[in-house]
């Protein structure tokens, strides 16, 4: 890729969008949103999680925007297809010198998981990561207690690196080992094919059921 234009880049996020999904630059407009997605707190209740109680979503905003304000992150609301904030998630640990960045800090309403919303964001997020930012290796990193995320990250594709003891703080303020999983260049075309392959599989269970996707 063009040097200059892969520069260019990384100098900010941009709007991402598939069928399913939109990604648009955090901001506080999405706040509202963001508490709807949160209102009945179930996602902050798992203790090894970041995922803010619908009543901080302002301070999450703050500390997100402040992140992306230091060059190390780009933090996104996701919309579903009509439109309506259903979670968020980010990039950080943002390197342009490697180029590395790390995909995180994600949570959705529960009445999109296990739709093809969070299949085609990744899709989203990885491609632009791969293709536009001319990455060499994402990673995701997780609570080792958070067996939904670790088993989720597989499935993507992406190869456990190791686990990284007493790493971080869960928001409890209790010492948190890592889980750390990665994709590299070379394996972003069998996964890249892997992610579009569950959404042809999920377009074509909505076409038998008859039934609406959330997005």
């Amino acid at each position: 890729m063009n040097e200059d234009r892969t520069a260019a880049a990384w100098h900010r996020p941009i709007r991402l969008s598939g069928e399913h999904v939109t990604l648009e630059p955090l901001s506080y407009a999405h706040a509202d949103g963001l508490r709807t997605a949160l209102a009945d707190g179930e996602l902050a209740r798992a203790w090894y999680t970041n995922v803010p109680a619908p009543e901080a979503v302002e301070a999450y905003v703050d500390a997100a925007l402040a992140m992306q304000g230091r060059g190390t992150a780009w933090a996104y609301a996701v919309l579903d297809a009509a439109g309506e904030v259903v979670g968020s998630t980010r990039y950080y640990d943002m390197d342009a010198g490697v180029p590395r960045l790390q995909i995180g800090y994600t949570f959705y309403a529960p009445r999109v998981q296990r739709t093809g919303l969070n299949t085609e964001a990744k899709l989203l997020l990885l491609g632009h990561a791969f293709e536009a930012l001319d990455c060499i290796a994402v990673g995701f990193e997780t609570s080792w207690f958070n067996l939904a995320s670790r088993t989720a990250i597989a499935r993507l594709g992406a190869k456990q690196d190791g686990v990284l003891r007493n790493h971080r703080r869960h928001a409890d303020g209790s010492r948190r080992d890592t889980v750390a999983f990665s994709i590299i260049d070379n394996e972003w075309p069998a996964v890249k094919r892997n992610l579009q392959y569950k959404l042809e599989q999920h377009a074509a269970k909505q076409q038998a059921s008859g039934g609406k996707t959330h997005g």
